[in-house]
């Protein structure tokens, strides 16, 4: 490489960086043009205002092609950002419960739980033990337990209920299609 040239991040070699002798040429259109020199193939894009791009700079010759790099920069830019937004990411929503949670406690962080399943997202039930409670892990589980049976028509336990430190852990996930028929019973009121 020349001193002052600078590659670019994603090693594309484009106009005087490409190194080969020859190439295999390729026009705007995508017809193929056939075998150049370098430098001829350099000349037909400037003559165009365009730019040489080496596209296979593995091939035997590589293989270039004449574009508006740039305009080609811009469309892979919005190609990726098209692709991140229609890629789905799964929350994973934690929810924290006592040992010995009363009964209106519970009702309404169950009511969250389902909340959370329905828009989709993975819930972590955490039951927190404090100085004695660590004796009573079972008052923990039946919690767990009880909420999972509660849950069932609404979500799968990814993780059985576990110990950790001193808090037990159980993940759930959504059934697919499990509030469809909520939605539809809504709709018709």
């Amino acid at each position: 490489m020349e001193v002052g040239k600078i590659a670019k991040s994603d090693d594309t070699r484009i106009n005087d960086e490409i190194t080969a002798s020859s190439c295999r040429l390729i026009g705007v259109d995508g017809s193929q043009l056939g075998l150049f020199a370098i430098r001829d193939a350099q000349r037909v894009a400037d003559d165009q205002g365009l730019d040489l791009v080496e596209i296979a700079p593995n091939a035997e010759p590589p293989v270039c092609k004449v574009m508006d790099y740039g305009k080609f920069k811009y469309q892979q830019a919005m190609k990726a950002k098209a692709a991140r937004k229609n890629q789905s990411k799964v929350e994973v929503k934690e929810m924290k419960f006592r040992p010995k949670i009363d009964v209106g406690d519970y009702e309404t962080k169950k009511g969250h739980v389902l909340r959370f399943l329905k828009k989709g997202a993975r819930v972590k039930i955490t039951i927190m033990f404090r100085g004695r409670e660590m004796a009573h892990p079972e008052q923990g589980l039946n919690v767990l337990e009880r909420l999972a049976e509660d849950l069932k028509p609404y979500a799968t336990v990814e993780s059985k209920p576990k110990m950790e430190g001193r808090n037990m852990l159980m993940l759930l996930a959504p059934i697919k299609g499990a509030f469809d028929e909520d939605k539809a019973a809504s709709d018709t009121k």
